[in-house]
């Protein structure tokens, strides 16, 4: 009786000795997804700086960000934003701590350290949500349409356009509304309550603003709020994004899965997504608060 012994042929596509992508599929993956999407802040980089250096004036960075919580109206430029990029390293590098905890197998250490990269990302949503809520609702005096007007920074109005000259500037306080000048007085003279001053005339509020001091500046370029709140807000969206995703490592971590596979490859890959992020945040420092 003849026997038939079936043989499959399998194909090996590498013979070349060592793999060109020696790696594993999912931090392959997570390499190809970061490349597209490095792709992608570029376009949006890219397109920021052709608007910019086509314009004949752009805001000043050292004007717009230099407010500070809890400083009232001292002018400290940049100071806030050197916080937020202080807190985005650190949590890099207890993300770092964390990926190295787990080559080790310490699971306590991953469980720490993945926490604190949480709080570092909180605590920088928490600024960002601080400075955009600042800048909107800021009340900068802008000449608009021959008036003063108070206005913050949004997609539709840009108050850090160049500065007006104090004659124009007087001109136009005339022409702005009683409301407008009793805000402007109050901002600057707090032993008034707005009641009192709205209850004086033009002139007597007229008299007691110091045009000269003011810095009265007129409208500048729309699109300086629109790719500021998209660019920023699409980074914020990614650092959301891995504070999210840290959560699931850290209950994972927590509930002993990576113990049971016998790897923390996923904290790995999480980690590349954290530095991708706190990458990115370096080039957008670079165009919208130091250039």
């Amino acid at each position: 009786m003849a026997t038939t012994t079936a043989t499959t042929h399998q194909t090996k596509w590498w013979s070349g000795g060592k793999s060109p992508f020696n790696l594993e599929y999912g931090k392959l993956m997570m390499w190809y997804f970061l490349m597209s999407d490095a792709f992608t802040f570029g376009a949006f980089l890219i397109s920021y700086g052709t608007i910019r250096f086509s314009q004949n004036f752009w805001p000043d960075p050292n004007a717009v960000f230099n407010a500070f919580p809890g400083a009232g109206h001292a002018n400290l430029p940049l100071a806030f934003v050197s916080v937020m990029t202080f807190i985005l390293i650190i949590s890099s590098v207890t993300m770092v701590l964390a990926v190295h905890a787990g080559h080790n197998g310490d699971r306590k250490g991953v469980i720490k350290w993945i926490a604190w990269t949480i709080v570092g990302g909180l605590a920088f949503l928490g600024c960002q949500a601080w400075e955009w809520h600042h800048l909107i609702t800021g009340e900068h005096a802008t000449l608009i349409d021959g008036q003063i007007q108070l206005v913050g920074q949004t997609t539709t109005v840009n108050p850090w356009g160049p500065l007006v000259d104090p004659a124009v500037a007087t001109e136009a306080m005339r022409n702005s509304s009683t409301n407008t000048l009793a805000r402007i007085v109050h901002e600057h003279d707090h032993t008034k309550s707005m009641k009192d001053l709205m209850g004086m005339s033009k002139d007597q509020l007229l008299g007691m603003i110091n045009v000269a001091d003011m810095h009265i500046r007129a409208k500048g370029p729309v699109a300086f709020g629109g790719y500021f709140y998209g660019i920023t807000g699409f980074h914020g969206f990614h650092v959301f994004s891995g504070v999210i995703i840290n959560l699931v490592m850290l209950v994972m971590a927590q509930k002993g899965v990576f113990d049971r596979k016998g790897h923390y490859l996923m904290i790995e890959k999480a980690g590349l997504y954290w530095h991708f992020v706190d990458l990115v945040w370096v080039f957008v420092f670079l165009c919208f608060y130091l250039i």
